[in-house]
């Protein structure tokens, strides 16, 4: 398949720091590596990117918008590509990576107030993890895009 006829996904992603500055993760359900990611996930036709952010963590964390303050938008779409073996298995074939733009914000709730057991769930565990671990913690795949987004919101962390 070439995929570079292919567009981007056009996404979203959420750093979602705790009161200790640690940022939520979670271990997909659908992953069998023992990779950790960010909450993330694509743009409804005609939805604001801060709805999105708002809904994909509220679908894959059970973290109600009331527990989130969105603090800052990353200025910039980050972009990544699928591995060769995964394009056209994801996202029906439609798309060779995503467009990500990518949100900061604030937990004001706690623990008991996230539930990955969703009506459609995504991650099989989660955890608190430091900042500066996240790039490790990735599919390698996604290591340079959690590198920028580290670099941009690191003054606020």
């Amino acid at each position: 398949m070439n995929d570079r006829s292919l567009l981007y996904r056009p996404a979203v992603g959420v750093m979602l720091l705790n009161p200790l500055s640690r940022v939520f993760v979670g271990q997909r359900l659908d992953n069998e590596l023992e990779a950790w990611q960010m909450p993330q996930g694509g743009i409804d036709e005609g939805e604001a990117a801060e709805d999105a952010a708002l809904r994909e963590l509220n679908e894959e964390t059970g973290i109600a918008p009331r527990h989130v303050d969105l603090v800052a938008r990353h200025r910039e779409e980050l972009f990544y590509d699928l591995p060769q073996d995964l394009v056209g298995k994801l996202w029906k074939g439609r798309w060779r990576g995503q467009r990500q733009i990518w949100f900061l914000a604030r937990f004001t709730g706690t623990d008991a107030d996230v539930n990955i057991a969703t009506p459609h769930p995504e991650f099989r565990a989660w955890r608190w993890a430091a900042p500066e671990d996240l790039p490790a913690m990735i599919v390698p795949f996604k290591k340079t895009l959690y590198e920028d987004v580290l670099k941009a919101f690191r003054s606020l962390i």
